[in-house]
């Protein structure tokens, strides 16, 4: 079973301006919650016990609120202070805390107790076929804001980016990850995109498809839809 995880808390937040000037995206309220605290709450009803957040931008303000909440779960924050590392430099950064496979997440999706079995049953799978790596999909017509356009396809539960023009499938933001995936890989900065891509043209990318509704804080405008709701 897979018991850390971590969440990706370093980027600059750009398309919710002008809230976050002074405050990191994850911090942003939602309900009676934070969009992190969300995501730490989801994380520990999975019986996560371990959890690694790598900071950036405004990094003092998670540590802070991280310390004055006083979580159930072990957390460590790598703050990324000198420059941002982007999603897979800031995973590979934070990889000594990882010698088995873990959960990486993104804190902008609203997770609810309904991913919970989805994601057991992708854990399961994983497990089973002893995957490298494998993301959490969702057909974008469950998408809160129709403007996103997909980011992949599917062909059963192998993720290809054929046919780009038509991209069905959108990314949740949710995949189990094995260390492995990063080998060889010299940068410092980059996407993880440059992984997926590597292990897509290598038939090695799989997904499980979510049928939950997605709802993601993509832009400002959705921001204050779904926070009325």
């Amino acid at each position: 079973m897979i018991k850390k995880a971590m969440i990706l808390a370093a980027g600059f937040g750009k398309r919710l301006h002008p809230l976050t000037l002074d405050c990191p995206k994850p911090l942003l309220k939602f309900g009676n919650e934070t969009l992190l605290s969300n995501t730490i709450s989801f994380l520990e009803k999975f019986e996560i016990n371990k959890v690694v957040i790598n900071t950036h931008y405004l990094g003092d303000q998670i540590t802070e609120y991280i310390n004055k909440k006083n979580f159930n779960l072990d957390i460590e924050i790598i703050n990324e202070k000198n420059k941002i590392l982007d999603t897979g430099g800031g995973i590979v950064n934070a990889l000594k805390y990882f010698n088995e496979s873990f959960l990486c997440i993104n804190p902008d999706t609203i997770w609810n107790s309904n991913y919970i079995k989805e994601l057991k049953k992708m854990e399961e799978v994983f497990f089973i076929n002893k995957n490298k790596c494998n993301l959490l999909l969702v057909d974008k017509n469950r998408s809160f804001d129709k403007n996103l356009s997909g980011d992949f396809n599917l062909d059963h539960d192998l993720v290809s980016k054929n046919h780009k023009e038509n991209f069905k499938y959108i990314y949740t933001g949710l995949q189990i990850i094995n260390p492995e995936i990063f080998l060889n890989i010299k940068e410092e900065v980059f996407s993880i995109n440059k992984v997926w891509d590597k292990l897509i043209k290598t038939k090695q990318l799989f997904a499980f498809e979510s049928h939950i509704n997605f709802k993601h804080i993509s832009t400002l405008e959705i921001y204050k839809k779904l926070n009325t709701k």
